[in-house]
Parts: C-alpha cells; structure tokens; sequence
C-alpha cells in the first residue's frame, strides 16, 4: 500500500514536472495533423505555383542555378531566390512531387508553432506561450498558408526566428545574435518585399540597445544580411540594379503608395482589427474587437510587470509594420501580414492568461478559449470534399500529350488569371515539352511553328481568332478535335487548308 501511494506521487510529481512539455507535444502533434492530413489532396497546384518548381526542377535536374526568385505581387519586380533553394532538397526528395515543397512549407509550419510557444514562454511566461501555440496551431487562415508551397507562407517562422534573435541581443549581446538577426532579415526579405518593414523593426531595437553594441557588433550584423543575399546582388551587379530601381519607384513613385491621413488611419486600425477578427476569433467581429481591445489594455495595464526590453521589442514589432501599412493605398491580403501573423496570438494569450490564479478570471478565460477553440476546430480547411487540383493538373497534361502523339506541337492556355505553367511542368516531367511559337524576328521562317496546336480552355472560349499570342502565332488554323476532360475543354488546331 505505501509502495503504491509512492508510485502515484512520484506519477503526479513527474508529471507536474514535464504537464508543459506533454501540453506542447499534443499541440505539435495536432498542429502536424492539420497541415499534413491529406495534403496531395487539398494541395493548391496553380500557376505560380508551376512556375516556381520549373524553376526548381531544373536547379535540381539541369542544375541550372537560379540567381533571381518569383515576381512580387505587385510593381513588376523579382524576389530573390532563397525560397527556390528550400524548394530544391523537398523536390528532389519526392521525385519532383510538387508535393514536396507543400510538405516543406507544412514542416515549417508545425516548427513555427514550437517557436511561438518558445518566444511567448520567453516574452511573457509558459501559460501564455501554450496558449498562444495552441491558438496558432489551429487558426484555419495561418493553416491554408501551411499547406501549400509558396514564399510568403514561411515568411512567419522567419519572423519569429527574427524576434527571438533581437530578444537575444537584448538578453545576452552575443556576436552571433547579431550576425543570425541579420541573416533572417536578409533571407526574409527574399520571401517578401513586406519583410522590409521589419528592418525598420530591427534598426528601433538596436538603437534602443545602442550602448552595448559595439562598432565589430554593428559590421556582423551587416555580414549577417549580406550573405543570403549575395547570388541576388550578383544577379542585381549583372543587370544594373534593375530591381532595386524598380522597387524603389513603386515606393516613392508609384499611386498605390502614399500618405493620406484618413486613408493612414483607416488602415491602421482596419489592420490591427483584422489580425484579431481574420486570425484568431474566426470572423467573428464582436468577439475579435473584444481581443483586440482587451488585449492591448491589458499590455499597457501590466506594463510594469514585462520586462522593458521586452515591451519595447513586442510593441515594435506589432506597431511599426501596422504604422507601414497606412502608406499602402490598395488591398492588404491576408498573407500581407504574415511579418507580425503571430503577434495577436501572443496578445491574446496574454490577455487570457494574465490572472489564471483568479477563480473568476479563470472561469471567464477559460470559456473564451473553449469558444475560439471550438470556432477555429471547426473552419479548418479540409472540412470540405477536396478539388484534387494537382491530380487534375497532371491528368489533364497527360492527355494533351496523348493527344500530341509524341510529335512536336505548340501549346496555349485561354483562361482567366491563371498562367501556364502548371501543365508546362508535367510536360517538361513526361519529356515532351511544347516548341514555344517565336515571333517573326527571331523565327523569319516559322520553324517554331508546328503542324498542331493543342488548347486547354478553363473559362468558355472560342478558340478559332483568340488574340491570345499562342493562338495568334500559330496562325490561321482549323478544329480538327475537341475533348471535355475533368475541368477544362481541349482543342486540337492543324494549319488551315484551303478546299
């Protein structure tokens, strides 16, 4: 009997130990569950998203090294290449799977929640941190951009690494804080031009630590965001800086930039409403307003009690980009925001967890978690019968090239926003290509023209006179087929022949 009762205090004394650790193994577990479950499935397979892995397949394939990334969203410049590099290694390991990157931004994902538990354990204490991981383990906005390969999706795990580095310098004033610091900057900025709002982030907490960094700790910091980006300045150096320039006169010249007090306002506060209502309470208003408010006076109410540099670097990191954004004119989308996603998360948490020794507090807090729980639980993603939009992709690639006969041909795409290069990749996979039609400067003869010209069309279309190039280049053709396959409808055009 007293064997027993010992066995049972030592069970609830390791317990009591290790509740933490277990709490985080079962949120990690759920949060893989969610980004991995079914992936191939529900995997987004568009455009852009062929374009990046042409791009790397032929680094892995070819090993054509890409010096320059995908196209920002918007003024017509290039990122740098640093999310192709992560790419490689998860393509190559399925076999030029595009799901192979999905899985990598899904790893990614499941490792930001183990990082926003870690930075709220160190900003604030465990019980927030928990809660702050659990909540963004679940949030269905940040999983859709867990489960589908695309740069602005790890923008969030590089952020946080980056906050966790600037806490570092304040803590302990390593060398190497500085230099990782500047490394995540020079990496984030390569995922999204948006990342330089935290360099904005990283200049304030410096020159608030000012006094203890020294002129060998300022240099490392610049080495630091140089050397991820050295293959894209070689790139810029080869071209004329032709990016950089165009970067900056989309932001000093172009209309959708700009000061504008009630424009500045409004969005301010539009921003910080929607990173509480979008992310955290699942669209509901009432509910996220509450947080948002409740949240940031209970910061400034407990001010005393956090740590200043903490205060300082919490507050920049949420203020600064939301003080950014008022100068952005058009549309903020959700993935905007993935520089300071995790921030509300961290507030709210806070906010619930603030006087867990209040029975009252307590019982109030606890609800609140079970009904963001419950609302977040379920919006996740995958509720709904999966598209299978990669396995449509491919099959619909696949009988193009069937209908080709292993002989050349050109290719066009009429559709509505989306580009080619999701079917251009399984071409490229099944070794047949299409012969891109030139125009008659570089192809006085029409070489590049071939007898056949197969068409998908995702929207309805009249092939026959498209203005589209690769229907027009091809030149005046005829119908010899037409096919309804999954989704799409595909047209094969031979030369005309006059009767």
């Amino acid at each position: 009997m007293v064997k027993t009762k010992r066995n049972k205090y030592q069970l609830l004394e390791w317990f009591d130990k290790y509740k933490h650790l277990l709490i985080l193994t079962l949120i990690l577990l759920l949060g893989a569950y969610l980004r991995l479950w079914r992936i191939q499935d529900y995997l987004t397979f568009l455009g852009d998203e062929g374009r990046d892995v042409l791009a790397v397949k032929r680094l892995v394939v070819e090993h054509d090294i890409p010096f320059i990334g995908p196209t920002a969203s918007v003024g017509g410049f290039f990122l740098g290449p640093i999310y192709y590099y992560f790419m490689a290694p998860f393509l190559w390991l399925f076999k030029l799977s595009p799901v192979g990157p999905a899985v990598m931004v899904a790893l990614v994902g499941i490792a930001s929640i183990f990082l926003v538990y870690w930075l709220g354990k160190k900003l604030f204490n465990s019980q927030t941190g928990l809660v702050a991981a659990l909540l963004y383990a679940l949030s269905p906005v940040v999983i859709n951009y867990s489960r589908a390969s695309w740069n602005p999706n790890v923008v969030p795990f590089f952020t946080l690494l980056l906050i966790y580095f600037l806490l570092n310098i304040y803590q302990r004033n390593k060398l190497k804080d500085f230099f990782l610091t500047g490394v995540m900057l020079g990496i984030g900025i390569q995922l999204h031009y948006l990342f330089s709002f935290l360099f904005f982030v990283a200049f304030f907490n410096l020159f608030v630590n000012r006094k203890k960094i020294t002129k060998i700790a300022l240099l490392t910091f610049i080495a630091g965001i140089i050397l991820p980006l050295i293959p894209f300045l070689l790139f810029e150096v080869a071209h004329q800086f032709l990016n950089t320039k165009l970067l900056l006169e989309f932001v000093f010249s172009s209309s959708d930039t700009g000061f504008s007090l009630g424009t500045f306002i409004n969005t301010f506060f539009d921003v910080y409403r929607r990173l509480f209502v979008r992310l955290v309470s699942q669209n509901q208003n009432f509910l996220g307003v509450f947080l948002a408010a409740g949240s940031l006076v209970w910061l400034v109410w407990n001010r005393a009690k956090i740590n200043k540099n903490t205060w300082w670097l919490f507050l920049s990191w949420l203020f600064i980009p939301l003080l950014l954004f008022g100068f952005y004119k058009k549309e903020i989308h959700d993935y905007y925001l993935g520089i300071i996603f995790v921030a509300p998360f961290l507030l709210t948490s806070f906010f619930l967890t603030g006087r867990w020794n209040n029975k009252n507090w307590l019982a109030i807090s606890l609800i609140i978690l079970f009904v963001l729980v419950k609302l977040n639980w379920e919006a996740r993603p995958f509720v709904y019968p999966p598209n299978r939009q990669l396995l449509q992709t491919e099959t619909i690639s696949k009988f193009v090239l069937e209908k080709a006969g292993g002989k050349p041909f050109n290719f066009a795409l009429i559709t509505g926003q989306n580009s080619d290069h999701a079917y251009r990749y399984f071409f490229e996979i099944y070794n047949n290509p299409p012969v891109t039609i030139e125009n008659a400067q570089k192809d006085p003869d029409r070489k590049s023209v071939t007898d056949q010209l197969l068409i998908i069309c995702e929207v309805a279309c009249e092939p026959l006179g498209n203005s589209l190039w690769e229907v027009a280049g091809f030149g005046r053709g005829e119908i010899a087929n037409e096919w309804n396959v999954s989704v799409v409808k595909v047209y094969k055009l031979v030369p005309y022949k006059r009767q």
